[in-house]
């Protein structure tokens, strides 16, 4: 659904409501537009999901989270009830899209870095070249993970034809025609929004400066691996899986605002490339934390050998670094980023209100 912009002098006089409405009612009618098709795609790939998702899966993807990240920055100034309701709903939708993909990606990650790790190429020799455990243990990833995303496409499948996809899709039907906006949306667009848009910046800015930013400025300084000394052996595994996950908790919510914030960007009229690059950043790290767990689970299947279960140790330890590897990224970016929610927001020009900032492409 495309709008022409409104005029500098409509801008100027536009209520909060205004913004959110057009902003939703484009969004919504992405996600109908977008809908059959990802449910077709869907139909069409049994078992076969490529690592990028088709184009409706995708512009169902973007419309969801942009949905739901605009309810929960300004879900003060709707109907409290329907905003839960819808987010929860969106949520529902977005991590059940993911989970093929996700798979597949992951697949695609682990399955390269082991025949990298295993590679005899005369420009390199990897470190497992020749190893007896590296084809068992590529065979074993290969199974578990296809059998994972088999399970997933049918899980996936049956939801896309569920009562509960089809009460969704008639909420953003209805939400194209009007929104259940509060009386507080009829101020003027700035006075209202800027605030809200602020405290997702601040969410950001509280959220970074709970990173050991200072210590991922180390490049590929392994510091992921060394902090798993500190697990005593006697506690086994699974506290050495506890302390990982602490580890990249803060991280992974870190993305969460990244993407809250870009989305209330995008609602005060413009795009900020500095958080696309950021949130892309932050996808590789948690892709990487994400394959790391698969490779320690995979480790631990009864009955493998120990040629097996050591390569893939080393093909864990391999995606640890590069978490690392991201995580540095992110404390090299971070510092020259504008500080604070102001910094952000005072890159608002007057007359963007109206202009929808030209959307990234997650």
């Amino acid at each position: 659904m495309t709008e022409a912009p409104m005029t500098a002098q409509a801008a100027s006089t536009a209520t909060a409501g205004d913004i959110l409405s057009r902003h939703l009612t484009a969004q919504a009618g992405a996600f109908l537009r977008a809908l059959p098709l990802a449910v077709g795609e869907v139909g069409a790939r049994p078992g076969a999901a490529s690592i990028v998702p088709s184009a409706g899966t995708s512009d169902l993807l973007r419309a969801v989270r942009r949905v739901g990240g605009l309810l929960h920055t300004f879900g003060s100034l709707f109907e409290q009830t329907w905003a839960q309701e819808s987010r929860t709903e969106l949520r529902w939708l977005l991590n059940l899209l993911a989970l093929e993909p996700g798979y597949v990606r992951r697949s695609a990650r682990l399955l390269g870095a082991l025949d990298s790790l295993s590679a005899t190429d005369p420009g390199g020799t990897g470190m497992l070249a020749g190893h007896a455990g590296a084809p068992k243990a590529r065979a074993l990833l290969d199974r578990q993970l296809t059998l994972a995303r088999t399970r997933a496409h049918s899980t996936v499948l049956q939801e896309l034809r569920s009562a509960r996809l089809h009460a969704l899709a008639d909420r953003m039907t209805l939400l194209v025609g009007e929104a259940p906006l509060l009386e507080s949306a009829g101020g003027r667009a700035p006075a209202v929004l800027l605030p809200q848009a602020a405290a997702a910046f601040a969410a950001l800015s509280a959220g970074a400066q709970q990173l050991p930013l200072q210590r991922a400025a180390t490049p590929y300084g392994g510091d992921g691996l060394r902090r798993l000394g500190t697990v005593p052996a006697s506690r086994g595994a699974t506290d050495a899986d506890t302390a990982l996950a602490a580890d990249d908790a803060p991280w992974s919510r870190l993305r969460i605002l990244v993407k809250r914030a870009r989305y209330a960007l995008e609602v005060c009229g413009r795009s900020s490339s500095e958080l696309d690059e950021l949130d892309l950043v932050l996808a590789r790290q948690q892709e990487a934390a994400d394959a790391a767990v698969t490779a320690a689970t995979a480790a631990r299947t009864p009955r493998i050998t120990p040629a097996t279960a050591y390569v893939l140790g080393v093909v864990h330890a391999d995606q640890r670094l590069e978490v690392e590897s991201a995580r540095y990224a992110v404390g090299r970016r971070w510092p020259d980023l504008p500080p604070g929610p102001d910094g952000w927001l005072e890159l608002v020009p007057a007359d963007a209100w109206g202009h929808p900032g030209v959307p990234g492409t997650v």
